[in-house]
């Protein structure tokens, strides 16, 4: 980038008007000081240093050209060039330098228009050629790292964009790097933000991905019941050998079901004989004495003394 100050040549200018007319009026009035000579000469050389002196920060370059030609490079720190002959063409940055780039509705290789953000790492490596080689680098190295992701955009799916950016981003490293290093100028590194998909899209991959989901979660849920399926089979040999397991299984079955304010329960009678639970007559009176069992812990609690009478079947009953 080009740093001329016209606004110091116009001070050095002044400076260097004010010596000639020191020099004018010590020569055409007589027994004016000889020192007026060494001012206007001092003034003259400060002119001259002030317009030959030049200062480069510690991450910059100076490419000076001398009569159009290119002299060197200068800096950092301070340097000195010809004052009229020497030019200051570029300051030229040496530090890393981020750059941001996009394409927008670029198709991909299935046919997918996509908007994809990326930011380019970069740094002047050789800043002789980079000053020379190309007018305006910046502007060519964001050129060329638009044209290089249009280019891979074109070549690559959009399932292998949205799971493979690293290596979207090696390839896009490659292909700038190949493509500035004539300019003098290195790719440390390039990396994808974002890749935007149009709405509609995005609409049909969230329906696939819940599809998906409820996939999966039936295929868990078969599974599940599959292993719960052989548990009971394990079960059902444990009692096949074991009848007074089964019993007692079968009683705490009833008992459970029956505690919580229940007063009916219909068993089929296969079951009654597979489980040896006797008659239906016997789970009747199974389930009225626990009802009343609960009715009579209720009452006692409530403070209720008062006898009850004697259920039908029971001792001392009518």
């Amino acid at each position: 980038m080009s740093r001329n100050n016209p606004l110091r040549y116009a001070i050095a200018l002044l400076i260097a008007l004010l010596g000639v007319l020191i020099a004018y009026a010590a020569l055409t009035t007589p027994g004016l000081s000889p020192l007026l000579w060494a001012a206007a000469a001092v003034v003259l050389a400060g002119v001259v240093a002030a317009a030959s002196m030049q200062i480069a920060d510690q991450w910059e370059k100076a490419l000076v050209l001398r009569l159009g030609r290119f002299s060197g490079l200068r800096g950092p720190g301070v340097f000195a060039i010809v004052p009229l002959i020497d030019t200051v063409a570029y300051w030229i940055d040496l530090r890393t330098i981020t750059t941001s780039f996009r394409a927008e509705k670029t198709l991909t290789r299935d046919t997918v228009p996509v908007d994809v953000e990326a930011v380019l790492f970069w740094r002047v490596r050789d800043p002789e050629r980079a000053a020379l080689e190309v007018e305006d680098y910046r502007s060519a190295i964001s050129w060329a790292a638009q044209t290089a992701l249009r280019e891979v955009i074109g070549k690559s799916d959009l399932a292998n964009m949205l799971e493979g950016r690293e290596r979207l981003d090696a390839e896009l490293q490659r292909i700038i790097d190949v493509r500035t290093e004539q300019w003098g100028i290195h790719v440390s590194s390039v990396e994808i933000r974002d890749i935007l998909i149009p709405r509609e899209l995005q609409d049909a991959m969230s329906m696939q991905a819940q599809a998906e989901r409820e996939r999966q979660a039936r295929v868990i849920l078969g599974d599940s019941e599959l292993q719960v399926a052989k548990k009971f089979e394990e079960a059902a040999r444990t009692y096949q050998d074991n009848p007074t397991a089964l019993h007692l299984r079968a009683m705490n079955m009833l008992y459970e079901g029956l505690k919580e304010k229940a007063t009916l329960v219909l068993v089929p009678a296969s079951v009654l004989d597979t489980m040896n639970l006797g008659t239906t007559l016997g789970l009747s009176a199974l389930a009225k004495n626990v009802t009343e069992g609960n009715g009579d812990r209720r009452g006692t609690a409530a403070g209720d003394e008062t006898p009850r009478p004697p259920a039908t079947g029971e001792p001392g009953a009518p």
